[in-house]
């Protein structure tokens, strides 16, 4: 009905604007009519997701126009396919079209034409930023737009078909209300999680006007973690283009995300979400992992969220358990299937019937494992996720021989949550044996078999054996180089890792020219804010920082801490440890007030995070204890360094080299202390130099 137009505003600021004229011979007065409602349905509006209203008139003509805010951007699909956008990113984009939708709601309008190509992403300070476009089949709910009168006519459709409600393709007396948005909102996050829309476009175009409205009201559409796998060779690229791979993209949608957006779809409006911010409300509960509106109330699903919550550690035991689980039901169900078809051929019917023993023995290894919150074993007792994980590492070395991908998975998941919570005792064997047996049965280049040999090596890290790990680290990178490509977000993570084996043998340069150059490839296949890409360039300042560079090093530890702020939340671990290089970078600058100002901070938020007796928990409180002992603050400086060592020694035993080296440290502090018999007690505890070693 109009023609937009790229014009220049010169009075009162000169700028670019979009300027929308009625179509010639289309000036007809219901045209007319609905130009100025939308004219008027944005002059109302003001919020930084709706584009915005600056004027309007008539032409000499007598053609109305109205100018707005020129948004150069592009549809938001093709938006986040072009950059590679993440699935939780994606989810955060739309969380933004929703608060815009909403806030025209409350203006009493409805847009009733949503789709991507009228929500355009546009950049702002280096942020996506969408823009809600083209009104111009708004109806107003609450207030009359224009002194001319508006109706919708019965019988004509307005909007789009693939993004149309039922309600609208109807075109009976049912009135459109703002439920209908909610379902265009619905169908535009399904198009963003899939790469594809709920119906096929061709088809449902080809189809008789009668044909569409029928599908539209009543066939059900498939969910979106389905959807992916129905896509055939498209689901490569799908999820290529949300970085991540098929399979794992439909474990991402299966669940929640499935649950909300089918929500949303729901061909009973009252069943579906009432406004566009319950919509919103429910995709950000399922980014902090709490449970979503739409999913099933079920003591389970409510407790592994709750577990998620609070167990840093567990979550990603508990995440891949559960998708083990989905995996089993789904195999089983296809089994069943298979069984049932006469027509499948029996080498068919026998790898069915193989994948739903798969599924019985993970069933009943979690079974097993979650047993221990059954009334009849805790007994009135409170079961901690450490007792359920400590439950199952004793079980799983003699569970599942016969499945060793989905043995070695559960292995290494635990091994790694043991690592996660600073018990590198507990992990160790777990990995070992989990990288032995991958090995053995999947082959030393299989992607679960160098995915293992990384967490091990990052166990190995974390002990200080940094020789041992470079060597892992190696390997890793070469065998995923080779099975997924020199740029994939595994092969760069492991790059990264390599890098930080590098920084703890003080290879200096060999470490900033490995982070500089893993950075550049995050950059460019991640993008520059990335939580991957913000780690690295924490990393790169804290080589700066061992290289006495701290000017180099203060604007990257700043800019980590707030992309990691930004990205992951206050409380992430990785958060955490940006704060902590931040407070070190402030100290050797002499800002002593933000530097103990931020170590406190990070030490109160590591002890709720991450526990009071965790490993990074005792790394930030002795580097405040050796600012303290600069101070000449000893006896604060003392408390710390108590704690922090005896927190060393539980985690890494009373031997090692770090523990000796807390010891060490506190003798040191009596002696500037001034109390010598004090030094001379903890010296007394370290060992002894052997003969040997003496020159």
């Amino acid at each position: 009905m109009g023609e937009v137009w790229l014009a220049e505003q010169t009075h009162p600021v000169r700028r670019q604007v979009a300027l929308k004229v009625i179509k010639a011979g289309m000036d007809t007065a219901q045209v007319v009519s609905r130009f100025e409602a939308e004219r008027q349905a944005l002059a109302l509006m003001d919020h930084p997701a709706i584009a915005t209203v600056y004027d309007g008139g008539r032409t000499p003509e007598g053609r109305p126009y109205f100018v707005m805010e020129y948004v150069k951007g592009e549809p938001i699909t093709a938006y986040c396919d072009r950059q590679r956008v993440t699935t939780q990113a994606r989810l955060e984009l739309f969380m933004q079209v929703c608060e815009g939708v909403q806030h025209a709601h409350q203006k009493g309008l409805i847009h009733r034409d949503l789709k991507p190509s009228n929500v355009l992403v546009t950049i702002q300070d280096d942020h996506p930023v969408p823009k809600i476009i083209d009104f111009g089949v708004a109806k107003a709910t609450a207030q009359p737009l224009t002194a001319r009168t508006l109706y919708t006519e019965l019988g004509v459709m307005i909007g789009t078909p693939e993004y149309m409600s039922p309600e609208q393709a109807e075109m009976g007396g049912l009135d459109i209300d703002t439920r209908t948005d909610v379902y265009a909102l619905g169908v535009i996050l399904y198009e963003l999680l899939t790469g594809a829309l709920p119906f096929e476009r061709k088809e449902l175009r080809e189809a008789g006007f009668a044909e569409i409205q029928r599908t539209i009201r009543e066939k059900e559409p498939p969910k979106p973690s389905t959807r992916v796998t129905q896509l055939g060779p498209a689901s490569t690229e799908a999820a290529a283009k949300r970085h991540t791979e098929p399979r794992r993209l439909a474990g991402e949608l299966r669940g929640d995300l499935d649950w909300v957006t089918m929500k949303a779809l729901e061909k009973d409006r009252t069943r579906r979400y009432q406004t566009a911010n319950a919509l919103a409300a429910d995709v950000k509960r399922h980014l902090n992992h709490e449970p979503v509106s739409a999913g099933p109330p079920s003591t389970i699903y409510r407790a592994r969220k709750f577990v998620r919550r609070h167990q840093f550690g567990v979550a990603a035991a508990a995440t891949i358990a559960l998708l083990l689980v989905a995996f089993g039901v789904t195999m089983a169900v296809q089994a069943q299937r298979i069984a049932s078809e006469r027509d499948r051929a029996n080498r068919e019917a026998q790898r069915a019937g193989e994948e739903a023993g798969v599924a019985k023995q993970v069933s009943d290894f979690l079974v097993g494992l979650f047993a221990v919150s059954d009334p009849s074993e805790a007994r009135g007792r409170t079961i901690t996720a450490r007792e359920v994980l400590d439950r199952g590492a004793k079980g799983i070395s003699q569970q599942l021989e016969e499945q060793p991908r989905t043995k070695v998975l559960l292995l290494r998941t635990m091994g790694t949550v043991y690592t996660n919570l600073g018990l590198y005792t507990e992990a160790e064997p777990l990995l070992e044996e989990a990288a032995r047996k991958g090995q053995q049965a999947l082959g030393k280049d299989d992607v679960e078999t160098l995915r293992t040999s990384h967490e091990l090596a990052n166990l190995f890290w974390y002990q200080g054996q940094y020789a041992k790990a470079e060597t892992l680290y190696v390997a890793v990178v070469d065998g995923l180089t080779k099975a997924l490509g020199p740029e994939h977000r595994d092969t760069l993570r492991a790059r990264f890792d390599l890098a930080s084996a590098y920084y703890g043998q003080r290879r200096w340069e060999e470490a900033e020219r490995a982070t500089i150059a893993v950075i550049g490839a995050q950059t460019r296949v991640l993008g520059p804010t990335h939580p991957d890409t913000m780690t690295s360039i924490n990393n790169l300042q804290a080589v700066y920082f061992a290289l006495q560079r701290y000017d180099d090093a203060l604007p990257l530890a700043i800019r980590t801490v707030e992309g990691d702020r930004r990205n992951l939340g206050p409380d992430h671990p990785d958060t955490l440890i940006s704060m902590h290089n931040l407070a070190t970078v402030y100290e050797k600058l002499g800002r002593t007030a933000d530097a103990e100002r931020t170590y406190l901070e990070t030490i109160g938020a590591k002890g709720r995070v991450l526990g009071k007796s965790h490993d990074s928990t005792a790394k930030t409180e002795l580097a405040l204890a050796t600012m303290y002992r600069g101070q000449k603050r000893f006896a604060e400086a003392e408390a710390l360094i108590l704690t922090a060592c005896n927190t060393i020694a539980g985690a890494l035993g009373p031997q090692h080299r770090r523990t000796l080296d807390c010891r060490a440290g506190l003798a040191n502090l009596y002696d500037a202390w001034s109390k010598p018999e004090k030094a001379a007690e903890w010296r007394a505890k370290l060992p002894k130099p052997s003969p040997s070693s003496v020159k």
